[in-house]
């Protein structure tokens, strides 16, 4: 028998916190750090259901769902070390070049065909430079908006200029992913190929080209509770409109292989925290999330999560489509992938899959 204790005060204040966020108030980091550290299990439940009061007020009935596809697959530079796609370890990840632009059209007509309105360009390097790979890219981000069939978006690594975010906008690029992963301070453990303030300066070179941002960061990668707060804040000030919370799943060959999973509540806590603290934003519950909350992934919802990404991952497997669609459906929540453009705070994308062809 599961046994819980009952602190009045505990309650009290995160409902005391929990009205403020309804209200249009924000919380302090110090507070913050006080609900992430939460440790009882009806108070975590407690701060589930103002989340998902806060999520229902403000991003309303609707479940926004995103997929990701690969248009060039493992080998990269960078080491970070949760990360299957770095020519840095030996995984069975797999790897081909820069797809050629047929492909990319032929998932694009399928997206529409299924009613989808955007497709998301994912690359496996360092980043983007001045060069010919950046004029293929661009090349297909105008193939992508002319076809009509899709919006165009992507994450392609860090941004070297000012020049290089402008010439994708001009591309017809709408929406760029690109994660803080974590705090400022854990983040040396998980890369030491680029630096924080890289991927901070690649989100500053975006916004001033007038691209919408997609944030977000990994749990369980062996930061603590106050590096995941600090990330919430981190995505607040830089301006996330979209913020995908992965949830780490261990890859044999990696330095993080081995790192223990979290607990369920844990990772649902950690989201309803997210959520008090970015009480607009589009929060993602992304990668890991399936092999992680396993039976409790619908509670998500009730966490406060907003959005969540379908299909399977760069290189691992999800759970089918259509078993998330009848969780939603049995939640009395409406999947949301029909809207052309972005609301107040921006939708997310789904995409098909496209077939491992090379260059």
């Amino acid at each position: 028998m599961i046994t819980t204790s009952f602190d009045a005060d505990s309650v009290s204040r995160i409902g005391e916190l929990g009205r403020r966020v309804l209200g249009g108030g924000e919380i302090t980091r110090e507070e913050g750090r006080w609900l992430f550290g939460l440790e009882e299990q009806a108070d975590i439940i407690d701060l589930l259901s103002w989340a998902n009061r806060i999520r229902e007020h403000f991003k309303g009935n609707k479940i926004h769902l995103c997929s990701i596809v690969n248009i060039k697959a493992g080998g990269c530079s960078e080491n970070c070390r949760f990360c299957s796609q770095s020519a840095a370890y030996q995984t069975e990840a797999p790897r081909y070049g820069l797809v050629e632009n047929g492909p990319v059209l032929a998932a694009a007509a399928e997206a529409r065909a299924n009613g989808v309105t955007a497709l998301g360009l994912v690359a496996a390097w360092r980043g983007l430079e001045e060069g010919p790979v950046l004029d293929e890219i661009c090349g297909q981000l105008e193939a992508l908006k002319q076809s009509g069939n899709a919006r165009p978006d992507a994450s392609l690594g860090i941004i070297k200029s000012q020049n290089v975010a402008d010439r994708l906008k001009d591309a017809g690029l709408e929406c760029y992913n690109h994660n803080l992963e974590t705090s400022e301070r854990f983040f040396p453990q998980v890369c030491s190929t680029h630096s924080y303030e890289e991927r901070v300066q690649t989100i500053r070179f975006l916004q001033q080209a007038g691209i919408k941002i997609c944030s977000g960061g990994i749990l369980g990668m062996g930061e603590t509770r106050e590096d995941r707060c600090e990330l919430a804040f981190s995505l607040k000030e830089i301006g996330a409109h979209v913020v995908p919370i992965n949830i780490l799943n261990p890859i044999d060959g990696t330095p993080f292989g081995d790192r223990p999973p979290l607990p369920p509540l844990e990772i649902l806590k950690s989201i309803a925290c997210f959520r008090f603290i970015l009480p607009r934003q589009e929060i993602m519950v992304a990668g890991g999330r399936a092999v992680n909350l396993r039976d409790t992934q619908s509670l998500m919802f009730l966490a406060g999560a907003s959005a969540m990404m379908v299909g399977n991952y760069l290189t691992t497997l999800n759970q089918p489509v259509e078993k998330d669609l009848q969780m939603l459906k049995d939640l009395g929540l409406d999947a949301n992938w029909d809207k052309h453009g972005f609301s107040d705070q921006e939708e997310v994308c789904r995409a098909p899959q496209l077939a491992p062809s090379a260059a």
